[in-house]
C-alpha cells in the first residue's frame, strides 16, 4: 500500500479589498480522511479550487509528496467542486464513461468502473436517464461517481455529503474508506460536524480564511478546557459561589463547571457531601460541534 501527503503551505487568496484566503496550511496524510471544515465564507472553496490549479494563488504553495504539485498531479485527483459540472441532457452512463475518457482510462475500462460504482449507489437501473431527469440526491451519486470512479490518487470532496440519504451516506463511506485502505489521501469538506467526528482521522478547522484548530478529534479535546459535570441530590446553584471553579451553566441539580485551581477540587467534592447527595461526578468529553464553536468564536 503506497501512502501519499498532500500539503497545503501558506495559501493566500485575495478578492480586490477582501483576504478570502490567509496564509493558509495544513497536510492530508495518505491513508487517512481529514475534514475541512468552517462556516459559510471561511474561506474552504477557494482553498480547495487553489489546490486544484482552478484558482491562482497569490501567495504559499501546494506539493504533493514534497515536491511542487503539476498538472499531471492534479489530473490524478478525484476533485467534486462546490458547484456540480454534470452536462443535464446527457445520459448517465454516457457521461460518466465519457469524464472516465478524458482522464485517461479506455472506453471499455471507463463504463466497466461507471455500472460497478452505479450498482454501489443502486443507480444501475438509471444508467441510461438523462441527468435532468435524476432526483438531487441522484444527481449527487453521479457527480460523486465522476470523483471516483478512475481510481484517483487523491480525493477532494466539496461537501459530498450533502443531499444524501442515510443509505447513501453509508454507501459513500465504504468507498472513501476503500480508498483510504490503498493509502490515498481523502480531504472533504462537510458542515455535518456529527458525520465528520465519525468519520475523520484529521480535521482542518477555518475561519475568517485562517486556519484556528488542526489535529485528530482527540488533539482537538485535548487541548480544550478540562470541563465536569456534577449532578447533585438538590440544587447546584450554589456552586457559583465557590472560589477556584468556574460554572459554565447550571440546569436544576446539575452543574457543568471548570476548575480554575485543582485545589478546589476535593473541597468542591466535601462541600457538596455536606450538603447531601452527590449523584454523578464526570470529566465531560465535548463534542466536535463543541470544539468548533469554542476555535470559531
Amino acid at each position: 500500500m503506497s501512502s501519499e501527503l498532500l500539503e497545503v503551505d501558506g495559501l493566500r487568496r485575495t478578492f480586490g479589498d477582501v483576504v478570502a484566503v490567509d496564509g493558509v496550511s495544513f497536510t492530508v496524510p495518505g491513508g487517512q480522511m481529514t475534514g475541512f471544515v468552517g462556516g459559510n465564507g471561511a474561506g474552504k472553496t477557494t482553498t480547495m479550487r487553489m489546490i486544484m490549479g482552478l484558482l491562482a494563488t497569490h501567495g504559499g504553495e501546494v506539493r504533493w509528496n514534497g515536491s511542487p504539485i503539476t498538472t499531471l498531479d492534479r489530473r490524478r485527483i478525484g476533485y467534486m467542486p462546490e458547484e456540480r459540472g454534470l452536462y443535464p441532457k446527457q445520459k448517465v452512463l454516457d457521461q460518466l464513461t465519457y469524464l472516465g475518457e478524458l482522464s485517461g482510462m479506455t472506453a471499455a475500462a471507463a463504463r466497466a468502473s461507471v455500472m460497478e460504482h452505479l450498482e454501489r449507489f443502486g443507480l444501475e437501473d438509471r444508467s441510461t436517464e438523462r441527468v435532468e431527469k435524476l432526483s438531487l440526491g441522484n444527481q449527487q451519486r453521479v457527480q460523486i461517481i465522476a470523483a471516483l470512479m478512475t481510481q484517483p490518487d487523491a480525493l477532494i470532496l466539496d461537501e459530498p455529503f450533502s443531499g444524501l440519504d442515510p443509505h447513501a451516506v453509508d454507501s459513500m463511506v465504504d468507498l472513501l474508506r476503500e480508498h483510504t485502505s490503498r493509502g490515498i489521501p481523502v480531504l472533504f469538506s462537510s458542515h455535518q460536524l456529527d458525520l465528520v467526528e465519525r468519520l475523520c482521522d484529521r480535521l482542518v478547522v477555518l475561519a475568517k480564511g485562517r486556519v484556528v484548530a488542526a489535529g485528530s478529534v482527540g488533539e482537538l479535546r485535548s487541548a480544550g478546557p478540562v470541563r465536569y459535570r456534577l449532578t447533585l441530590g438538590g440544587d447546584a446553584g450554589w456552586l457559583r459561589d465557590l472560589a477556584g471553579i468556574h460554572v459554565h451553566d447550571v440546569d436544576g441539580s446539575t452543574a457543568l463547571l471548570e476548575f480554575t485551581n485543582e485545589a478546589a477540587r476535593p473541597a468542591l467534592l466535601t462541600a457538596a457531601a455536606e450538603r447531601g447527595d452527590v449523584l454523578d461526578f464526570a470529566r465531560q468529553v465535548p463534542a466536535l460541534s463543541e470544539i468548533y464553536r469554542e476555535v470559531t468564536s
